[in-house]
């Protein structure tokens, strides 16, 4: 099965004396103008899907920043094209618009390829070494196509067989095998892209979790049944697979063990909900928020900026603390020594104030002072409070509560006591 089979283009110029005089003819000027018409009608058409969909302002796969650069401009620059060469075939050679139409096919599938992939896998670093492949390639077959080698070469290809088990492959079906099957999963990322922007869109907390895990299944199914389809179209046997499904299960049995656990773990964490995306958790003494919860791995980032990757294995199967799970209250605490001829009362309404003026500081529960322990030295008070904003820092709202008990402090006169000691020699 032939790809291109099924593309209605307009047939090249074969002589390059055709070439020539086309070029000079007076109507070349008319196809410029024409191009040009078409291209900011293109543009005109893509800004007012644009605002009748209320994307004005965002960046999107469709209509990328400035309309030209989205996925949705090479279809409809295209569409128009190929209106005008229908218009214009009987009267003029149409050399501009026969390079022209190649050229927008070439823009329209490297565009769709690029942005697709650059929707599904935003952080890898190969994805420009395919971009660059999957644009060579496409730049190769227009000059071949606009040249009129394109047939030579399939020809040529066709000729080159070879026998594999019962059926006969040649290179032509192998390439357009590996076509059918990069069209159909590049198809199916630009779906799961788009079902996992809509599903992902305002969402926060346990429901981020549970909507991750089924973009990531949706994902993983799409592309499934598209590489089978792909397949069935380039004409292999499918059955042929099962050798290969049977060899990989074995190897998951044994070699692969490990990996297979962290996957079934990472669905696990994702459909139970037990850990989500932004909960506080104490993994092995480190401590930190959830920021990515994937297949294989957990991602964990502390206050001062570390990230910890957590196989989702360790998750399951050892003890993890959610300083977040029922609620996002965090209860922290300082002690503040004072002499024991201080005001007790005073002292008191002192530290509560100076925690009280902190706006982070959750007024429910109120923040409370105790005197909970007469030290060595002097009264020791315990100043408790509850904020819910973890990630903007513990440690700077602690210094800035115990900044203001100092200053209160001195402003009253009551000083923090120095170590003391009795001795008593003979």
């Amino acid at each position: 099965m032939n790809p291109l089979a099924h593309l209605v283009v307009p047939q090249p110029i074969d002589d390059i004396k055709d070439w020539l005089a086309a070029l000079i003819h007076p109507s070349v000027l008319t196809e410029l103008a024409l191009l040009a018409g078409c291209v900011l009608l293109a543009w005109v058409c893509v800004s007012g899907l644009r605002r009748a969909w209320g994307c004005q302002h965002k960046t999107t796969l469709m209509f990328g920043a400035k309309n030209m650069d989205g996925v949705l401009f090479p279809p409809v620059l295209l569409l128009l094209a190929y209106v005008a060469w229908q218009l214009l075939a009987n009267y003029v050679p149409g050399v501009v618009l026969r390079v022209a139409i190649p050229v927008f096919w070439s823009l329209l599938v490297i565009r769709l390829g690029v942005k697709v992939l650059q929707a599904a896998f935003p952080t890898l670093q190969w994805v420009r070494v395919v971009e660059r492949t999957i644009s060579w390639a496409v730049w190769l077959v227009m000059v071949l196509w606009v040249s009129g080698l394109l047939p030579v070469v399939l020809h040529e290809m066709e000729s080159i067989t070879w026998r594999i088990g019962g059926f006969v492959l040649s290179v032509r079906s192998l390439v357009e095998g590996l076509f059918s099957v990069a069209v159909v999963l590049v198809v199916s990322l630009w779906i799961s892209a788009a079902i996992e922007t809509r599903l992902l869109r305002s969402v926060t907390g346990d429901q981020l979790s549970l909507r991750k895990a089924i973009s990531n299944a949706v994902r993983a199914l799409l592309m499934l049944a598209g590489l089978v389809v792909a397949l069935s179209t380039a004409g292999i046997d499918l059955t042929a697979l099962s050798v290969l499904g049977g060899a990989l299960g074995v190897g998951i049995g044994f070699g692969l063990q490990k990996l297979a656990a962290n996957y079934v773990s990472g669905f696990v964490i994702l459909a139970e909900r037990s850990l989500r995306i932004g909960d506080n958790v104490r993994i092995d003494n480190f401590e930190g928020t959830i920021t990515q919860i994937n297949v294989r791995y957990t991602v964990v980032r502390s206050l001062t900026g570390r990230e910890s990757i957590v196989p989702n294995e360790l998750l399951i199967t050892n003890r993890v603390e959610n300083l977040s799970l029922m609620d996002r209250n965090v209860y922290q605490s300082t002690v503040v020594s004072v002499p024991y001829d201080a005001d007790v009362e005073l002292v008191s309404s002192l530290l509560v104030d100076a925690a009280r003026s902190q706006p982070r500081v959750l007024h429910d529960p109120a923040p409370a002072a105790h005197l909970s322990a007469f030290g060595p030295d002097g009264l020791e008070f315990t100043v408790s409070y509850w904020l819910n904003d973890l990630e903007n820092g513990q440690l700077n709202l602690r210094s800035l509560i115990n900044k203001g008990i100092l200053s209160a402090l001195h402003k009253n006169g009551i000083h923090i006591p120095y170590p003391q000691r009795v001795i008593h020699t003979k």
